[in-house]
């Protein structure tokens, strides 16, 4: 059997070891890596990689998932980066790739994509057997919400739905969005997105708001409050009834996160439908 992984650019990178040196640039990744049991590899982070709390403030940070400090990276001495594409800009995987450091590119869109992703990250770095069980954990979750008489779209009515993620611009989440797999779990279909762009700003149209059922706000990447959703309430009467503050890290982070995120639509489907 090859030991080989191909990542999302199609990159292949062989078997690394016990003696990678992992640089995460994409918080639900770090999660991931110390889920599999490969914490004390992981050498550096970004600001954003905040879980696990208990033991990711031991790792250095290298600044954001947009830009870092090329200084403190190479002080780490990473053999490998571990990226994605919708969070990564191309320059800076380039950047780090030309320093001879291999970078493992990622990109779940549909949430069965945390399946391979497990895979991927567990065969570079040599944690088949955690991986497993994180597979057995996510599928056990997964048919929960997507089989039976009573799950997946036909529990409950379905909704359209506006998923807001950013405020000055209003910005959303179009259809092929890993946030739009999720919701589409429970037969909630997200609108005002652009096929061009996967998330694009918008403007908070009077025709818009009347054709959502809800209107989401996201605690992140903008840290959506209750304060934003009355203000939203106060400016818009007639759509006020439908904001609701939604926990962005359980709707768009793959890794573990995603296992507890599956219970989550469960959860706010069986709110919609009481």
């Amino acid at each position: 059997m090859s030991t080989t992984q191909i990542d999302a650019a199609g990159a292949e990178h062989p078997a690394a070891g016990p003696r990678a040196r992992i640089l995460s640039l994409v918080p639900s990744l770090t999660e991931l890596l110390f889920a599999l049991g490969l914490g004390p590899q992981v050498v550096g982070r970004t600001m954003y990689c905040v879980h696990p709390e208990d033991r990711v403030g031991g790792v250095p940070s290298v600044g954001g998932t947009k830009k870092v400090n090329m200084e403190k990276v190479s002080a780490l001495r990473p053999t490998h980066a571990v990226v994605n594409i919708d969070e990564t800009p191309k320059d800076l995987a380039g950047d780090l790739a030309d320093r001879g450091i291999r970078v493992v590119t990622t990109h779940p869109v549909e949430v069965a994509d945390n399946i391979p992703l497990f895979k991927l990250l567990s065969g570079v770095f040599g944690a088949e057997a955690r991986a497993r069980t994180l597979v057995a954990d996510f599928e056990r979750a997964y048919r929960r919400v997507t089989t039976g008489p009573d799950r997946g779209p036909t529990r409950g009515p379905d909704r359209r739905v506006l998923y807001l993620i950013w405020k000055d611009p209003w910005m959303t989440v179009s259809a092929d969005t890993y946030v739009s797999s999720m919701l589409s779990l429970i037969g909630w279909r997200t609108i005002g997105g652009d096929k061009d762009r996967r998330y694009p700003e918008i403007e908070l149209s009077d025709a818009l708001l009347a054709d959502a059922d809800l209107v989401l706000f996201s605690s992140e990447p903008f840290a959506f409050t209750e304060a934003h959703v009355a203000e939203f309430r106060s400016a818009h009467p007639a759509a006020a009834e439908k904001a609701r503050l939604v926990d962005g890290q359980l709707l768009s982070w793959y890794g573990p996160r995603a296992i507890a995120g599956l219970g989550y639509v469960e959860e706010l489907a069986e709110a919609e439908s009481s």
